[in-house]
């Protein structure tokens, strides 16, 4: 099982047994290295070990492009209630950053990726999340699936992060469980606008978009306040249920 190590400002990624070099020194990594350990270079540097955990994939996962930030995959699992035992259909899989923390929060995932290379990195980065069994990266456009999907055993929870969302939303009842739920990230309101008109034509209940936004705080001397860095959007998200 792949561990981080962390030493001070520096993260790596190991496999037990495996010698890894550093500006630090050279890591023989212990074939039964166990999270909670201290591992030393052959120059002496102490690195801790630690288990990999969810913020730790969005750093360390290979990236096909940007990934859905901690905090918006915070809202969708907690916004739909995501769970052990529930199955999640998914387009859009990019990174897999989303599909990993749902498949680590419990549930079975089908995804989708148009990009066969990313389809590819994806499926990697399931395998160092630990839930390759539990994540289906399929390649192909889910548009084209929807008649099948929906024939086949319906879902809890719809999760999109892809241009035709809209195209999507309009089937969502016909592939989701009475109560389940859809989420939707958009980059632009224009696209989230489109969302929410296809959720209401498909007679989706309890619509609504919220922006995802965070500020940091600073603390000093002076006093405290919001960060004067600039402001943290980071998309639109839209959720609804098949009511």
């Amino acid at each position: 099982m792949t561990v981080l190590v962390v030493c001070e400002d520096r993260e790596y990624l190991v496999d037990p047994g495996e010698e890894f070099g550093t500006d630090l020194g050279v890591l023989d990594v212990p074939a039964d290295v166990e999270p909670g350990q201290t591992i030393e270079t052959h120059l002496g540097t102490e690195f801790r070990v630690r288990r990999l955990r969810g913020p730790d994939l969005f750093h360390h996962f290979d990236r096909t492009g940007a990934p859905m930030v901690p905090r918006d995959i915070g809202l969708i699992i907690g916004e739909t209630g995501v769970c052990a035992g529930d199955r999640v259909l998914d387009a859009g899989t990019g990174t897999g950053v989303l599909s990993a923390s749902v498949a680590r929060a419990g549930a079975s995932v089908v995804t989708y990726e148009h990009d066969a290379d990313f389809a590819d990195v994806a499926r990697e980065n399931m395998a160092l999340a630990n839930v390759a069994e539990s994540v289906d990266v399929r390649t192909g456009d889910l548009t084209e699936e929807l008649d099948d999907v929906a024939d086949a055993e319906a879902f809890d929870v719809l999760t999109l992060d892809t241009g035709d969302a809209p195209d999507i939303v309009e089937r969502a009842p016909d592939m989701l469980v009475e109560g389940g739920f859809v989420a939707v990230y958009s980059p632009f309101v224009e696209d989230s606008r489109d969302v929410v008109a296809a959720a209401h034509d498909a007679g989706l209940a309890d619509v609504r978009t919220r922006e995802t936004i965070q500020r940091e705080m600073d603390f000093d001397d002076r006093g405290s306040r919001p960060s004067t860095a600039p402001v943290g959007h980071t998309g639109y998200l839209t959720i609804a249920r098949n009511d």
